[in-house]
């Protein structure tokens, strides 16, 4: 064993041996072509390595990466990855600090060394899982879908569920609660379906829809203590521009928000929040769980309004131990005031933020391209328009992680068609910086996948089943019915 343990490292060092060094090099002025878009950001200390390509068609560049403590130095042709454990080792020892990245490539036998960049490794780490659903961009093709686990501190993925094995149903997101991979749902439609409640690692399927209810629940959340759940029920329609700047507009005709109780299979349905005059959607529990947000809309003339259709953020108490909604609304953010309209609320867990999404106007905001995240401070009011992490593309579909000093968000930045998933630091001040998009161990993969990364969710803990516990669930239990 110890005749191939030199092997390998013999091999490994001819390798590097062989490598071109630069001589001669030029320096340049501007910034190096580098993809994905590394440059100037903030990374957690246990994100998997930040493999990046060169767009100037280099066939030989050197890397050299030099903090306080260690300094790092590769060799690639045009793509640059980097060893998981130097990679973990430098982030470890660097933790709160500047580290300095030089590019240096060669360019048709000329060596160039561009203007070097910066990463802060934040002292904070981000939660270890992220899910996603991978989905061709086109309303035609819904019926290819996976939902999928990613470990964002190395490269590993697997599939929790594949819609080819049920029967092709359409599948909704997946959701976690409370940032636990023990706790979370998602809707699986279908001849078979209904509600997966994945609670405390073990799996109901659940018919939410009662009489009166416009249609089965749609978008929510479980409450942090895990008994109960708030959803939207909508009917939604889809329609198709003629314009080309924008492809396909989706809206409700009727929404409303009711609650789920687990525990006893009842729902809880408020007059406050079931008006028929009004468009109510996209509830979401507080931290603490002691309220529900949701977004308000007065009812239009649809499709004939549309662009009059602005959602407010709305908020109404809600008593666990009753399960009971209050007997009043506050409004947080009025669309009237600032003439857009608010989607996809996420309250951050330590209760200080609600991160919504804003757009000129509607419910459907992923081919709008002036759709933006924002930050409302809980204590004041007072709003961050986030202009670091905005983009000239539709930036939303968000979560936070558990710490609440990193959200991980879908943007269509780059091309303008593929979601894909940015993570975002926000220290202690509540300061926002540079996003960078979720690393891959293939820097081109984002060059070649053809799958949107649809409403990227972080948690703390992997999710506690796989394909055939779902399977087994779809095919072998009969959906709860609630009263």
């Amino acid at each position: 064993m110890k005749s191939v343990f030199y092997i390998i490292i013999f091999c490994c060092s001819l390798l590097t041996a062989c490598s071109p060094k630069p001589s001669n090099v030029r320096s340049v002025a501007q910034a190096a072509p580098i993809y994905p878009d590394y440059a100037d950001v903030a990374i957690p200390y246990n994100i998997a390595p930040l493999n990046f390509l060169l767009r100037d068609g280099a066939d030989a560049v050197e890397v050299k990466i030099t903090g306080k403590k260690q300094t790092l130095t590769v060799y690639g042709d045009d793509k640059v990855c980097f060893s998981m454990d130097d990679w973990k080792e430098l982030l470890d020892a660097e933790k709160g600090n500047i580290l300095t990245v030089q590019v240096t490539s060669r360019v048709n036998g000329e060596w160039l060394a561009y203007k070097p960049f910066t990463w802060y490794v934040a002292p904070d780490p981000v939660d270890g899982y992220l899910t996603y659903r991978l989905i061709e961009p086109g309303y035609e093709v819904w019926n290819s879908i996976q939902l999928c686990e990613r470990n964002v501190q190395t490269f590993d993925e697997r599939v929790l569920i594949d819609n080819n094995t049920v029967d092709k149903s359409c599948m909704n997101c997946h959701t976690h609660s409370s940032q636990r991979g023990d706790l979370s749902f998602f809707h699986l439609r279908g001849k078979k379906g209904g509600t997966i409640l994945n609670r405390d690692g073990k799996l109901r399927k659940l018919s939410l829809k009662v009489d009166g209810m416009i249609s089965g629940c749609v978008y929510g959340e479980i409450h942090p203590g895990g008994r109960y759940g708030v959803f939207s029920t909508n009917i939604i329609i889809p329609s198709f521009h003629t314009q080309e700047s924008k492809r396909l507009e989706v809206y409700d005709t009727a929404s409303d928000v009711v609650l789920a109780d687990f525990d006893q299979d009842r729902m809880i349905v408020s007059p406050l929040l079931n008006d028929s005059t009004v468009f109510e959607t996209f509830p979401v529990f507080s931290a603490d769980g002691k309220y529900v947000y949701y977004c308000s809309a007065p009812r239009v003339k649809l499709p004939n309004d549309i662009k009059n259709m602005k959602y407010s953020i709305c908020r109404i108490s809600f008593d666990a131990k009753k399960g009971e909604l209050g007997n009043s609304v506050d409004t947080l953010w009025n669309a009237r005031l600032t003439g857009k309209s608010a989607c996809h609320l996420k309250a951050s867990p330590d209760g200080k933020y609600l991160l919504y999404t804003v757009a000129d106007y509607g419910t459907f905001p992923i081919w709008h391209h002036e759709a933006d995240l924002q930050l409302m401070d809980l204590r004041t009011g007072k709003v961050d328009n986030l202009k670091i992490v905005n983009s000239n593309r539709s930036d939303t579909y968000h979560s936070w992680s558990s710490n609440s000093r990193w959200f991980v968000f879908a943007s269509k930045r780059g091309d303008g068609q593929y979601g894909k998933p940015y993570f975002c630091y926000i220290d202690r001040t509540g300061k926002t910086y540079k996003p960078f998009v979720l690393p891959q161990k293939d820097p081109a993969h984002y060059d070649l996948t053809l799958k949107s990364y649809n409403i990227p969710d972080l948690s703390k803990s992997p999710v506690t089943f796989g394909p055939k516990d779902i399977e087994n669930v779809y095919e072998n239990q009969n959906a709860e019915k609630f009263h």
